[in-house]
């Protein structure tokens, strides 16, 4: 025995969970606007995008929209140029899909997620909850 009664091992067990799975925040992502012009579809701030879902590296979004479209892309300053015509709802929808996929943690659905990698496979880790789910390959 620790000699700690049931309150004191309580309070140690709290202060160890991190304290951002205690928060209550929604996380919201803002609706991906985008234009046609030509044979292009144009998303504009894409780069802030991939910032607000707490991606330094727009990279891995990049080759997820360019599977989902099948067709090139390419970053352009802060947008981003799709070759073909795209609705918004088809853009918005592949964003979705790529945020539950490679950003929002599988246990506690928050945002706070960075990739790790253990043994060769990529990983999302929670900053929030401290949970560990395997991402498929991108």
């Amino acid at each position: 025995m620790t000699g700690l009664s049931y309150e004191q091992m309580l309070d140690r067990l709290y202060a160890q969970i991190p304290k951002r799975s205690l928060e209550k925040e929604r996380f919201e992502f803002p609706r991906v606007e985008a234009f046609v012009q030509g044979p292009k579809t144009y998303i504009r701030s894409f780069v802030q995008l991939t910032k607000v879902m707490r991606r330094d590296d727009p990279k891995d979004l990049l080759k997820f929209l360019t599977k989902e479209s099948a067709t090139s892309n390419a970053i352009e300053g802060d947008r981003l140029v799709m070759n073909g015509k795209f609705t918004e709802k088809q853009i918005n929808d592949w964003f979705m899909r790529f945020l539950e996929e490679f950003v929002l943690c599988k246990e506690c659905h928050k945002p706070d997620t960075h990739y790790i990698e253990h043994n060769g496979i990529r990983q999302l880790k929670c900053e929030a909850c401290g949970a560990i789910s395997p991402i498929r390959r991108g």
